[in-house]
C-alpha cells in the first residue's frame, strides 16, 4: 500500500460504503465524538463504492462542512476489497482503522482499539454477541472455523471489520478480490504482532444487508484458496546484524 505521506499522530479511519445513504449522518455524527475523544488528528476516508443512491453526494456535502471528512468517489461498484483497496491507498494516517458504515460496529470501540495498537500491530474486533440473523452467525462461524484450520492464524471473527493497524503492516500489502475478509491474517502471515479485543455489535437500523450465504459463506471459502497460494509464495529473509 503507498499513499500519501503519512502524518504524525493521525488516526485514518477508512469505511467502504454502499447503498447506505440512511446512515451516513449518524455515522458521522458518532465519528466525531470518537475523534473528539481521543485526543489526536483524526481522517474519516469513506468510499462510495458506486451507490448511484445519494450516498456519494451526501459525502460530498458532509466535506463541505467537516474537512475532516475526506470522500472517495468509485465510477461503478467494484466491490468492498476495491472500495477498500481505493481508502487504504488515500488514508494518510500512521494508524488506520476500518469498518463498515451500516453503524453495527460501534464507533464508540475506536479508542479501546488504538489503545490495544500500543503493544500490537493488528487489532481485531471480536463480536461476542452477534446481532444478526442465524444464518450470518453460523455461516461465520463456518468460515471462520475453516480459515482457522487451513491457515493457522490466530484470528477468533475476522468478518468483524471493525480494526486497528500500524500502517507499517499494510506496506506492500498484495491486495485482491477478497482480501478485506483477511487482511489481518495476511499481516499475521508476515510477521506482524496480533491482538483482538471484544467490541459492540448492534442490530443493523437503517438499509439493507448487501451480504447473504452465497456471497460470505461461499465467495470467503473460495477465496481461502488464493490465500494459501498467496502464503506458499511469499518471500520471507531476516537480515543478519553486522557486530
Amino acid at each position: 500500500m503507498h499513499g500519501p505521506a503519512r502524518q504524525r499522530g493521525l488516526v485514518s479511519v477508512v469505511i467502504p460504503a454502499y447503498r447506505e445513504i440512511e446512515n451516513v449522518e449518524p455515522l458521522l455524527d458518532e465519528l466525531r465524538v470518537a475523534l473528539d475523544s481521543i485526543g489526536r488528528p483524526g481522517e474519516l476516508v469513506l468510499v462510495d463504492d458506486g451507490s448511484g443512491d445519494g450516498t456519494a453526494e451526501a459525502l460530498i456535502a458532509a466535506s463541505r462542512r467537516d474537512p475532516r471528512v475526506r470522500p472517495v468517489l468509485l465510477v461503478e461498484r467494484s466491490g468492498q476489497s476495491a472500495a477498500l483497496a481505493a481508502g487504504l491507498l488515500r488514508a494518510g494516517g500512521e494508524t488506520i482503522v476500518t469498518m463498515d458504515a451500516d453503524l453495527q460496529n460501534d464507533p464508540a470501540d475506536i479508542p479501546r482499539l488504538l489503545a490495544a495498537l500500543e503493544h500490537a500491530d493488528v487489532v481485531s474486533g471480536v463480536r461476542r454477541t452477534r446481532n444478526d440473523t442465524w444464518m450470518r452467525r453460523v455461516s461465520s462461524k463456518i468460515a471462520n472455523g475453516v480459515r482457522r484450520g487451513v491457515l493457522g492464524d490466530p484470528i477468533t471473527d475476522i468478518g468483524c471489520s471493525l480494526k486497528a493497524y500500524r500502517r507499517d503492516v499494510l506496506e506492500a500489502m498484495p491486495l485482491f478480490v477478497g482480501a478485506h475478509r483477511f487482511l489481518p491474517a495476511l499481516c499475521v502471515l508476515r510477521g506482524a504482532r496480533f491482538a483482538e479485543i471484544d467490541v459492540n455489535h448492534r442490530p443493523r437500523q437503517r438499509g439493507v444487508s448487501k451480504y447473504g450465504l452465497g456471497n460470505r459463506l461461499w465467495r470467503g471459502i473460495a477465496d481461502l484458496f488464493g490465500v494459501l497460494w498467496l502464503r506458499s509464495r511469499l518471500v520471507r529473509y531476516k537480515v543478519r546484524e553486522i557486530d
